[in-house]
């Protein structure tokens, strides 16, 4: 079950329970924001760098997975020109997640990598309770 904590104007927030299908969930909600604000060129790679973020958040994590969601206009105080996605991921473990030199054969350890090479951006922060993971993306056209 989805808590929609906020979805208003330019912003779309999601709790969701660390459990298997969360990360379906996640991806089905961020695709279904993103076609309404008419960003489905960036569809694709944001639910691929959400559902890597939510995976690495569902298997260590034994709490909430928070996502949000922001469209930041090219007037919005931001260090980067133009309008961007900025996406947030959080979770209830205080330690940020660590980048893995994956092998040919492993099955994991590529997310952050995908992150970092995906985004224009991308960090970590702590919370009150946890970490957030984020990446922001340019958005074309806009």
């Amino acid at each position: 079950m989805i808590g929609v904590i906020d979805t208003d104007g330019e912003c779309a927030e999601w709790a969701f329970p660390a459990e298997p299908g969360a990360v379906r969930t996640a991806r089905h909600a961020v695709r279904g924001a993103l076609r309404d604000w008419g960003l489905e060129s960036v569809g694709d790679v944001t639910v691929l760098l959400v559902s890597e973020l939510v995976t690495n958040s569902l298997r260590y994590a034994s709490g909430p997975i928070g996502v949000r969601l922001v469209r930041r206009n090219p007037a919005a105080d931001s260090p980067v020109a133009g309008a961007a996605l900025l996406v947030e991921v959080s979770d209830p473990l205080p330690d940020p997640p660590r980048a893995r030199s994956a092998q040919p054969d492993d099955e994991g350890g590529r997310g952050l990598h995908l992150v970092a090479v995906s985004s224009q951006r991308w960090g970590t922060r702590h919370g009150k309770s946890g970490k957030t993971v984020w990446f922001e993306l340019a958005l074309p056209g806009q």
